[in-house]
Order: structure tokens, then sequence, then C-alpha cells
């Protein structure tokens, strides 16, 4: 197959039609087309007074020596996964997010039934609670946003961005689209499922593994680690009638970053653990109408909810950037533990809430949290997440403040246009006092700095929540070149074990996602 690509689109157009706008530009005979697709879809609003689409096509030519102008294809194969034969043995994945979800996949793929071990609730049933925890304030600590079938990112907003070339990344997005997502994320320049749709999409996938014999343990938390020989042979796990032990030689460890409690027993078995880099900061919320205007300026256009993308470097070394930019979403409740609060950013499918959301993060060092512990940076976290549920009033509401107040370094006293979407409720107050002052300084300047990149980004009611620690794990567990710990037979991945710099399709979560949120989507495997 050949590609074309630079196809300019200054018009709302039926996409079929697309064929026949390249096949005139690009002088193309009809009748030697035998198939195409769209193999890229983008939005170049770099000029406000020439916002247009940008598609890449590929055509598959009776002809082809007619058109060598064109560059021909050359499809990026996906490597062999190397699965030695675990005859008599079994594999045991700890947490069904997006690397547990897509280790299971490959391990069923190549003729392994796993066993998957989560804390949390089936996806269907994690909905209701996170629901109850958004109305109520009454948090489930063992099933939330954190915690459960699909990890953080599935309420989040299913961004499938990725900063690697891995040829695994064209297999993840395959999968999700066998599974139930629309086809467009093959081509989207900046995919998305939102978590509306990726509930259903996480529960097909669930229901794939175990019809070709993988197992789910649902609501059953591993507690416990027994080695032997510097050898993994089990995990004891309690559910909600009984403690039980699971013998395995092999176990993938997808505990996610939140899973805080797990790290510290594996510390105490000997697991080798480094502290790692992360971010902390707030989510801001603006108008969605403000965002389309200040990317898009006065096209006519039907163009989706508009996205930014931001970051700042200041001389003193900090940065900051901005994370899991949920267009059309809201700013939801994502903690954990009781006596915390933790914020995170969510979209639906369609996007079409009143306001844009984003994470504001500036860049947190070991250096910044002098305990020797490989677990510090677990602790610097936590000690903003308490302090920001005493300044929300003890009750899970969440502290808020108008940026301008923000600047002026006053607590806020009335919300402007910009109506805060956290739920179970917010807190009018001055975030400096809970903030580090690193964190506050570079957060001031960096707004500024914004402010000049995306006009209306300093927004005098501009909301900002407080706090989001959660970007991405306070620590990594080191493994070889066989993705293999220092105790055997423990195969660290994922977001939680600090692999979602290298490995992420994301984010958000599915993040990310960070989720995102989801994380480590794209992996191999050696057992």
């Amino acid at each position: 197959m050949i590609r074309i690509s630079n196809i300019k689109i200054y018009d709302d157009i039926d996409e079929n039609n697309l064929i026949n706008i390249a096949a005139r530009k690009f002088k193309i005979d009809r009748n030697d087309i035998l198939e195409w697709h769209i193999s890229k879809k983008s939005i170049d609003a770099r000029k406000k007074d020439n916002v247009h689409y940008n598609y890449s096509i590929d055509l598959k030519l009776k002809n082809e020596n007619k058109y060598k102008k064109f560059d021909t294809i050359k499809e990026q194969s996906i490597p062999n996964i190397k699965v030695n034969n675990l005859i008599n043995k079994k594999a045991i994945i700890v947490g069904s997010g997006p690397s547990g979800l897509f280790a299971a996949l490959t391990l069923i793929q190549n003729g392994i039934k796993p066993i998957i071990i989560e804390q949390g609730s089936p996806v269907e049933e994690r909905e209701k609670q996170v629901e109850v925890f958004r109305k109520t304030g009454k948090l489930d600590t063992l099933s939330n946003v954190q915690f459960g079938e699909g990890g953080a990112g599935t309420f989040s907003d299913g961004k499938l961005t990725t900063g690697i070339h891995s040829p695994f990344c064209k297999k993840v997005l395959e999968e999700f689209v066998n599974f139930g997502a629309p086809e467009e994320i093959l081509y989207l320049s900046k995919p998305h499922i939102g978590t509306d749709k990726l509930i259903q999409i996480i529960k097909n996938m669930r229901e794939y593994i175990i019809s070709k014999g993988g197992k789910f343990l649902f609501n059953t938390k591993v507690i416990d680690f027994n080695i032997e020989n510097n050898k993994i042979s089990s995990v004891i796990c309690i559910d909600k009638n009984s403690t039980c032990e699971i013998h395995a030689s092999h176990i993938i460890l997808a505990i996610g970053h939140s899973s805080r409690d797990t790290f510290q027993k594996l510390y105490e078995k000997g697991i080798n653990m480094e502290k790692k880099n992360f971010s902390v900061g707030v989510r801001i919320e603006h108008l969605q109408e403000d965002i389309n205007k200040a990317q898009y300026g006065k096209s006519k256009l039907k163009l989706p909810p508009a996205t930014y993308k931001l970051s700042c470097h200041l001389p003193n070394g900090r940065s900051c950037y901005t994370f899991c930019m949920c267009p059309g979403g809201v700013v939801i409740a994502s903690s954990s533990e009781e006596n915390t609060i933790v914020t995170n950013g969510m979209s639906n499918f369609l996007r079409d809430g009143k306001n844009a959301n984003s994470a504001v993060l500036v860049n947190v060092t070991p250096d910044d949290f002098p305990n020797p512990s490989p677990l510090a940076g677990i602790y610097f976290q936590k000690d903003l997440e308490e302090k920001a549920f005493e300044l929300g009033g003890k009750n899970y509401f969440a502290p808020v403040q108008r940026v301008e107040d923000f600047l002026n370094d006053r607590k806020s006293e009335f919300i402007g246009k910009v109506k805060p979407t956290y739920l179970p409720g917010v807190t009018l107050s001055n975030l400096q006092e809970i903030l580090p002052d690193f964190v506050t300084s570079t957060l001031k300047q960096s707004i500024t700095y914004f402010d000049s990149k995306l006009k209306g980004f300093a927004n005098p009611d501009a909301i900002l929540t407080g706090v989001e620690t959660r970007s991405s794990s306070p620590v990594k567990i080191p493994r070889d070149e066989n993705l293999v710990s220092n105790i055997l037979g423990i195969y660290p991945c994922g977001e939680g074990a600090g692999y979602a710099g290298r490995y992420y399709v994301s984010s958000s979560r599915w993040n990310q996602m960070r989720y995102c949120s989801f994380r480590e989507l794209s992996f191999s495997l050696t057992l």
C-alpha cells in the first residue's frame, strides 16, 4: 500500500468522500483504488485564521508503478513474545488495571491461563461505589477511583497517547477496538475512549479472558508474599470471609501507584526499591468554551472540544506542566485512604461538559524528601493529602481557590463564572497554606507563563482544586533484562513499579488511560 499525507481539509465533510478529494488533488485514477482507509487525522490550529483538518490515508492500488512518487508503507511487525513452558505451574497477576489486564490478555493469547487477583470490585460494581463516594462522601478504601478492575485510568479520560514508538502500540489500539472501542482511535492523533465506554470495554476484556480459562478473584487482597531461597512460592490473600494461600512460581506485580500497604509489605520482604521523581500540584478548571476560543479562534468548523499541553522550565531547575487534560470533563474525588483528599480529571466519550480541567504539576525529586527510605515519596504524598483533607473541612470536600486569589496569596471568598465540578463538595481556601513553598512559587510563575501561550489560562475566575498527588508512582522496583525483580519469579510492571515513563499509552491513565491514567500498555513478557 501507499500512504498519502498532508491532505488539508477546510470544511466539514463526510469522511467517505475523503478519497475522492485525495484522488483529485494527487491525480490518482479512482478506478485504480482497490481499498483505502484513514491512517491519521489531526487538527492544525497553529494559525487561528487557518484552522483545518490534516489527514493521511493509505491506499491499495491496481497499478502501483504509476504512482512511484508516493511512499510505500513499511508495516512494522509485532515481535514474538517468548513464552517458556509452564506446565503444572501457575501464573498470578496482582492487579487488574491496564498493565494487569493486558498482561492477562497476552498470557491467554499464548496459552497460559492466569489468575488475576484484584482487591477491588468488577468495573460495573466499582462504578456504583465511585458514584456513592462522589454523592455522599462515603469512601470504600478497597474499591474506588484508584482500586478495582480497570485501574485508576478507568475514571479518567481514556487517553491513548504515547511518546514511544513501540510496535506494541498498534496492537494495544487494535485490542481496544476488538473489545468495543470506536475504530477512530486507530487514526486520531489524540485518541481517547472516555470513561463511559471504557466500563463496557473492560468488562468485555474480562469476559474474554475468562472464556479462555483465565480466572478473576475480585474483592481479594494480597497481604503477604512467601519467598523461599530467593524465589516466590506463594501469596497470602484475604477476602471478605477468609484467608487463603495461592501457590505460584510466577507473579506479575501490576499493583498501580496507590497500593501503599503492598509497597510496604514488599519492602519488608526484601524486594529492591528505589525512590524516584514524581510530581504534585493541583487541578485547574476553565470554561471549555474559553479554551475552544483560545485554541481555535473563530473557526466555523465543527471541531471537537479543544485540548492543550503546556510546560515551563524555570532557571532554578524546577519544571511545571499540564497533565491529563480533560476537555468537557469534571474533577473527580480520587481518595483511596481515609481522611485524605486526592483529585483527578475525568471525561466521557463526548466530552460535552461545561468545564475543561487539567492537572498542573511541579516536579518533585528525592532531594525534596531527605528521608532515606525508598518509601519516602509515599510519605510526602500522604502528608499533602491529609493537609488537603483538613483544609477542605475534614468531610471529603476539596479545598479550592480562584486563580486570581492564588496569584495574590489570599483566601478565596467567592466563586466566579467557573463553577467547580468536584463532588461531594468544595471549600473556599488558600491552597498556599498546605502546598510546599517550591510548589507554590513554581505554580505561580508557570500559570503566568502558560497564560502567554494560551490566552485566558490565568483567568481570574479559573478554579484550582487541591491536591493532585498521584500522577505517577514515587517508587521504582528495579528489574533485570528479563523483567524480573531481585526475587526470582516476581515481575514488576506498569505504573506502580515505576515504568510508566517508558511504557505509557496514557494514562492516564488508559492516563493516563493515568489512567491515563491506562499506564503501561506496551510491554514484553518473558516467563
